[in-house]
């Protein structure tokens, strides 16, 4: 089981983390929502419970609820701009589809 972040999101990462003068890594979760049924929530872990899975990727830390892990083990997430937009983008190997704007997938 793994997350992998690429380059430019573990900097990121990093860049908020070290901007918040707090925190121990990136927290990836998803929620029954959407227009294709799950959507990926991210924030800032500030602390690891009991259940998560802590994972290394590129010297951050990602920690996943075990609830979670199922439905995002293997995804590579990305952060790209484009323009004025920013966004964390995730290639989910376990999602079967996902809606036009990729906010959400199903499985």
């Amino acid at each position: 089981m793994a997350i992998v972040l690429t380059e430019a999101a573990a900097e990121r990462v990093r860049a908020h983390l070290h901007k918040r003068g707090s925190g121990l890594g990136l927290r990836l979760g998803i929620k029954k929502t959407g227009c294709s049924g799950f959507a990926y929530v991210v924030n800032y872990a500030d602390e690891i419970g009991a259940d998560d899975a802590v994972f290394d990727a590129r010297g951050v830390k990602v920690i996943v609820d075990r609830v979670s892990l199922p439905l995002v083990d293997g995804t590579t997430i990305d952060f790209v701009k484009q323009g004025l937009n920013e966004a964390f983008k995730f290639q989910n190997p376990k999602a079967k589809g996902e809606c036009g704007c990729g906010e959400s997938f199903n499985v």
